[in-house]
């Protein structure tokens, strides 16, 4: 199932009373950040070990991040409005990351609401969520040139999405993992505003139970590369790498077109996806 979140915004989403932790730093290097964090992924191949949380905070209100939030591993769960514990959509996100902003070393439990939505280019850093809500991370920005990039982190029990991408510009999955989920990455399908998106999915851990890694929207030319994708536990490999679709803008039920390597759409080869 797509995301209509696009759809509902045209008659309006209810407003929360949003609350600034931390600002000015600018995006921070995407090398070390392990606090907390044993056997990092340093090769290809060696995905990295759940983090212990250092602390709880409970999150009553969207979350506004400007310059960099580094939550030291600390557990950000829902309460109050964002507290329902659903994965129902049109939920408020537990962070909002404006533009150019960076969130790192956190810990999302449960209930943890729509995640984090990006509003312009961003970066999530060694970011985890233990129960994904509506959807993980949901990436908003206008602009073609927009840039957001998921280094690291991992998420569990995503009953759809994990990675929603709504806006424009170009997606970037490095080192990250997932299991027991629906779709890793997906391109949002039936948008009242749509864009051409570039995915490029590289060095993932994808364990079963789930159903895609990457959805796209070819009519509108979008694009998805990947590299060094391992799958985990699929033996039928019912897990399907790339799925092409017949995206809209009228909140419709996107068609699906078709699936696998095409070099055009699904830009991969059998090497690059292997099932240890």
């Amino acid at each position: 199932m797509t995301s209509r979140k696009e759809t509902r915004a045209r008659h309006g989403r209810r407003t929360t009373r949003r609350r600034t932790l931390i600002a000015g730093a600018a995006a921070t290097v995407l090398t070390g950040g392990a606090l907390g964090v044993s056997s990092m992924m340093s090769t290809a191949g060696a995905a990295s070990s759940w983090p212990t949380a250092t602390g709880n905070q409970a999150v009553s209100a969207s979350i506004s991040v400007s310059g960099t939030l580094n939550g030291g591993y600390k557990r950000y769960y829902g309460s109050g409005d964002l507290g329902d514990g659903g994965q129902d959509e049109g939920q408020d996100p537990m962070f909002v990351l404006q533009d150019g902003a960076t969130l790192k070393n956190v810990i999302i439990g449960s209930p943890a609401a729509d995640g984090v939505h990006c509003l312009g280019s961003c970066t999530l850093q060694n970011v985890w969520w233990e129960d994904v809500g509506e959807d993980a991370a949901t990436f908003k920005g206008k602009s073609a040139s927009s840039v957001y990039t998921v280094y690291g982190g991992g998420a569990r029990k995503a009953n759809d999405k994990v990675l929603q991408f709504n806006g424009a510009g170009k997606l970037v999955v490095t080192k990250f993992q997932v299991s027991d989920f629906g779709k890793l990455v997906r391109s949002c399908g039936n948008c009242s505003t749509q864009y051409k998106r570039t995915i490029i999915i590289n060095d993932v851990d994808l364990t079963a139970p789930g159903n895609s890694v990457v959805g796209i929207n070819q009519n509108y030319g979008d694009t998805a590369a990947l590299r060094n994708i391992r799958i985990h536990g699929d033996p039928n490999r019912k897990i399907t790498p790339c799925t092409r679709f017949q995206g809209n803008n009228t909140g419709d039920e996107p068609s699906k077109l078709g699936s696998g390597p095409d070099g055009t759409y699904c830009r991969y080869t059998a090497s690059d996806i292997t099932y240890p």
